[in-house]
């Protein structure tokens, strides 16, 4: 099997197979210590999102908006159900930095009434 980084450019998009992820519960625990990318659009990110994430939409994820991402903290990608999140997780490993998805995305953390901000 490939690793999350070494997909071919077209299929590193397509929200199929496995990259790093990370549940929420763990998450939660250790909220302070990750970077959270919300790469929803940014009206779903308005209605409501983890506290402190910063909004990232999928498509705009280029090369210069991962370099000014902060690198020294891992990364937690986020997305409704975790679909989005995949080849937003790949790209940025891809760009070196340690990234995982959030297990089931926005719907599991709001399931587990985890804390949320608008």
């Amino acid at each position: 099997m490939n690793s999350p980084s070494k997909l071919p450019g077209w299929l590193s998009w397509l929200p199929l197979g496995k990259v790093p992820s990370i549940h929420p519960e763990q998450a939660v625990q250790s909220i302070s210590q990750y970077l959270f990318v919300d790469v929803r659009t940014r009206q779903e990110y308005q209605k409501s999102h983890i506290p402190g994430a910063i909004s990232l939409p999928l498509h705009q994820l280029s090369s210069a908006h991962i370099r000014q991402l902060p690198d020294d903290k891992p990364i937690i990608c986020i997305c409704l159900s975790a679909h989005r999140s995949k080849p937003a997780t790949r790209k940025l490993i891809k760009a070196g930095l340690d990234t995982r998805e959030l297990e089931g995305g926005m719907l599991a953390w709001w399931k587990l009434q985890l804390p949320t901000e608008k």
